[in-house]
């Protein structure tokens, strides 16, 4: 096995840092003053600079160096934090990105143009003109100094830091760096030999030190550690006033922070086991990798099926058990693999952070995002997909459907409009809802665009859903000017193909002055699924089990009585059904004993006449080649055992197909 690309493994955590310094900005603009967010902030872009330091992307380094400086001031009481100075930050982490992904590349001028933005936003609108970067670096350093200072740092290690990749003497030359040092270490916890465990740390250190750098810098020679030591740095002499000045203790009153007592040392040491712990359960795999297992997985159910057939015709019970074996650990496999598939929506969520924060700046309106059931996981291929289809609706929402301030309080509203991203399982499907509090669709505009662009016929009735379903329509916009944000009528088209791809089916709901809730009904996986197989006439169909509610017989006196109606009454409620056999066009006679199997999608229900059901069949997905791509009524194919191939049915396009023969037999009385 190869050894992974360290500048890949960079690319990879960097950009984590960035998604981290990225939540971190977004949580600072709730709570300005919030300090244990501006601290994250302030060590995300530090390690960012030193890890893009030590792997060549010097261009990115000393960028981040920039926004570390400002965020360093804003640490230290300096500056405050403002949503200015949030705002030039996310818009320069987007450029780190950039100089991430291509460091050769020519960003002097954007470089400039942001620093610009971020040296106004730190001195306020009214400074004077944008310094040259090197300048800036140099005011944020000297006013952090203020002549020679002379400090006390006592310091432990946990004693499994040199395992963690933390050395010691490594932390005391950084410290000699930055001045005249005193060093004494402290042995009063080093055990005795025979108890002594070598790999572990027991000393802890008292460093003196002179220096004319600021505190800030004796800090950051801790800073990938400063949360599993303990610390405690004290200003114990000044050649001239500070604004602020902590005495020295007398040294018979000094604080022991460096030596941890017997009694807390077990809970010290417990604590950073388990982070040890925590981190080793994690291990990072390429996507492809799974992708290219779950291939492997689905071969291995195909020749399963293939070994359960013949197993199945053959008379040797040994076959038959080994067969039932090789069954029950094949589908034991496929669950696991499915569920390393499965990635919580919280991954997908969090983008729209973001989005919002932007959209709301550019509107000029203001918006509260809240996102509900982030712990539901999907497929990561359908989480992949999705994105894009979410960024239209979301977009769609608040340009749409949220009203401006004055709008919102003119109408008895909350000046401040909410956009609601919520998911929840059921059964097969996952429901991912769209939701804000705006001024709903206005249907008279919609009806009015379909016509005049020839969708529908003046006047044809249509109902409530239908109408809906219109603004899906490829060019429909009912946007009376293009903007950067919608008008050109092709976001709503790319979420109806996008979902219509993954097998889903697109609910839509509006209350005039109330808002509008869009539903996206998606499988839980688009790799391998349980299925019902059924045979129509000579061929075999595979219907997803997770949209099938019952199965009942249709008697041929119930057949012929339904002619020309195709209801069934079940539980004093009519269904109607779609008999496949005349769907599919397979010149067969049907069976004496056909059978109803009632498939739903929501609160719909549609009955599918077959002629005989075979049984429940794991399901390997296929996709259907170019050349049938535009065939609605089925969404893959699989590999039967015998080496068939059965296709397998839509089911929201076939209860689709059955709600709207239902609605021409109720209009035509």
């Amino acid at each position: 096995m190869s050894n992974p690309d360290p500048i890949s493994v960079f690319r990879t955590e960097a950009a984590e840092l960035l998604e981290q310094i990225e939540s971190g900005l977004l949580d600072l603009t709730r709570s300005l003053d919030d300090r244990d967010q501006i601290d994250a902030v302030f060590r995300g872009l530090h390690t960012l600079k030193g890890s893009g330091a030590m792997f060549g992307f010097e261009a990115l380094a000393a960028f981040t160096h920039h926004c570390e400086t400002a965020f360093d001031r804003v640490r230290k009481g300096d500056v405050p934090a403002t949503h200015e100075l949030v705002s030039a930050v996310l818009s320069a982490q987007d450029h780190m990105r950039a100089l991430l992904e291509t460091p050769n590349g020519d960003h002097d001028a954007m470089s400039a143009s942001l620093l610009d933005n971020l040296h106004r936003a730190v001195n306020g609108a009214g400074s004077p003109a944008p310094v040259s970067t090197a300048t800036l670096m140099a005011v944020a350093s000297d006013q952090d100094a203020g002549g020679m200072r002379e400090w006390r740092i006592r310091f432990s290690l946990p004693a499994n830091a040199m395992a963690n990749g933390t050395n010691p003497l490594g932390l005391l030359d950084e410290m000699r760096d930055l001045g005249e040092c005193k060093i004494i270490a402290d042995a009063t916890d080093v055990p005795d030999l025979a108890t002594l465990e070598p790999r572990d740390i027991h000393l802890a250190w008292d460093v003196t030190l002179k220096t004319e750098k600021p505190r800030s810098d004796i800090e950051d020679v801790f800073i990938f550690v400063m949360d599993e030591m303990e610390l405690d740095i004290t200003e114990i002499a000044v050649e001239r006033p500070a604004a602020v000045h902590v005495a020295a203790a007398p040294e018979a009153t000094m604080p022991k922070a460096v030596v941890v007592s017997e009694r807390e040392a077990p809970a010290i040491q417990a604590a950073n086991d388990s982070k040890q712990a925590k981190s080793a359960e994690n291990v990072r795999v390429p996507a492809e990798r799974l992708d290219e297992m779950m291939d492997r997985v689905g071969e291995l159910v195909i020749a399963q099926s293939r070994l359960t057939q013949l197993a199945g015709a053959a008379a040797d019970l040994g076959l038959r058990s080994v067969s039932e074996e090789i069954e029950r650990l094949s589908g034991e496999l496929r669950d696991t693999m499915m569920v390393l598939r499965m990635m919580p929506v919280a991954s997908l969520f969090s983008r729209f952070r973001r989005l919002v924060h932007d959209l709301s700046r550019e509107t000029g309106k203001e918006i509260e995002l809240i996102t509900e059931g982030e712990n539901t996981e999907v497929d990561k291929t359908v989480i992949d997909r999705l994105a894009d289809p979410l960024v239209h609706l979301v977009r769609n929402s608040i340009d749409h459907g949220l009203e401006k301030p004055d709008e919102r309080i003119a109408a008895g509203k909350d000046p401040k409009g909410k956009v609601i991203l919520s998911a929840h399982q059921t059964g097969g499907e996952v429901i991912i809802t769209i939701k804000d509090d705006g001024r709903g669709i206005n249907r008279d505009r919609v009806r009015a665009k379909a016509e005049s662009s020839g969708l529908i016929q003046p006047g044809q009735t249509l109902s409530d859903p239908e109408l809906l379903q219109l603004i899906f329509q490829p060019g429909f916009s009912t946007a009376q000017a293009v903007t950067n944000l919608s008008g050109r009528g092709v976001g709503m088209d790319v979420v109806k193909k996008t979902v219509e791809a993954l097998r889903g089916a697109i609910d839509i709901v509006s209350k005039p002055g109330d808002g509008s809730e869009v539903s996206l009904r998606i499988p839980l996986t688009l790799a391998i699924i349980e299925g019902l197989l059924v045979r129509v006439g000579g061929g075999c169909y595979v219907i997803p089990l997770s949209a099938v509610e019952e199965c009942l017989e249709l008697s041929l006196e119930d057949d012929l009585r339904s002619r020309g109606r195709s209801f069934i009454s079940l539980r004093d409620s009519l269904v109607p059904f779609l008999r496949l056999r005349e769907l599919f066009r397979t010149g067969t006679q049907p069976d004496q004993h056909q059978k109803v199997v009632v498939i739903s999608t929501g609160s719909e229900r549609v009955g599918l006449v077959v002629d005989q059901i075979i049984g429940d069949h794991q399901t390997v997905i296929k996709s259907m080649s170019k050349l049938h791509h535009d065939v609605a009524t089925f969404s893959g194919a699989t590999i039967l055992g015998d080496g068939s191939v059965a296709l397998i049915l839509d089911v929201t396009h076939l209860v689709a197909a059955g709600q709207h023969q239902e609605a021409q037999m109720r209009a035509a009385g």
